[in-house]
């Protein structure tokens, strides 16, 4: 759309401006035609300048490694503090995943499996192998919602939907 506009109204504007120029050696239409193209160059050089704080964030597989907790900002409340002091997990650098069911600080069951990174468009996609048995928050793989600074992992468990989890460190809720 923006390429019709540029065809469109940019390019005969800059001629009509041009060929008025030339003929009436009016410095106004001179001024204009500059301002027009400045105009344009300015807000091309200001939209690069500015899009590492409008454009998400691009995924690879260095990104995925690190601790993952229950984001408990996305949904509060009795639910989403029952997860987070329930259910964590941490990817290592040697590509393997530790799923871990706890009681607050203490792990009461750990699940163990291996991660691989697909990069079907331009950001990594997560896809985790589990060693069976597994538990049912893991037995697929995560939606990946990117955002401008960071990334949040959303698993669908059959027995509680969706569960939002975001890097961090467990912390005991106060």
């Amino acid at each position: 759309m923006a390429g019709l506009g540029f065809i469109f109204i940019i390019l005969p504007l800059s001629v009509l401006l041009f060929v008025l120029l030339i003929y009436s050696k009016k410095k106004s239409f001179g001024i204009l035609f500059l301002g027009l193209w400045g105009g344009i160059i300015g807000i091309w050089i200001l939209s690069a300048i500015l899009k590492p704080f409008y454009t998400k964030k691009i995924l690879d597989k260095n990104d995925f490694y690190g601790e993952y907790i229950i984001d408990r900002n996305y949904f509060p409340g009795k639910q989403a503090d029952w997860q987070y002091n329930h259910f964590r997990f941490e990817i290592k650098k040697n590509d393997s995943i530790y799923f871990y069911v706890t009681e607050g600080a203490n792990i009461k069951e750990p699940y163990t499996g291996s991660i691989q990174t697909k990069t079907p468009f331009q950001s990594a996609r997560l896809m985790i192998n589990m060693e069976n048995p597994t538990h049912h928050v893991m037995t697929s793989n995560p939606t990946i919602y990117r955002e401008i600074w960071d990334f949040f992992l959303v698993f669908n468990s059959p027995k509680f939907n969706n569960m939002y989890f975001r890097k961090g460190n467990w912390k005991e809720i106060e």
